[in-house]
């Protein structure tokens, strides 16, 4: 019985985060603001809710503003737990 070939779909990887860069003043660190949209559970209306995430960036080439892509990674350091990928 032959092998069926399994064809890989480009979609996001599980954990896969988008967010703006808003420091990068550590070495081969960058902190990363994801903001996100959560209805209130009572009112109904929409609020914004931002988290900072620091990723781990290899190269030092992403600069304030920028759009990321992070993933989530083994613990590189106490507080990183991602990397960037895009």
């Amino acid at each position: 019985m032959p092998k069926k070939k399994v064809e890989q779909n480009n979609s996001k990887v599980k954990g896969t985060l988008e967010g703006v860069v808003v420091s990068n003043k550590m070495q081969k660190t960058i902190v990363v603001e994801v903001s996100r949209f959560v209805k209130h559970p009572k009112y109904g209306k929409y609020y914004q809710i931002s988290k900072s995430y620091k990723a781990h960036d290899e190269e030092n080439k992403h600069k304030v503003g920028e759009k990321v892509l992070i993933v989530p990674t083994r613990p590189i350091s106490k507080d990183k737990r991602f990397k960037v990928v895009e």
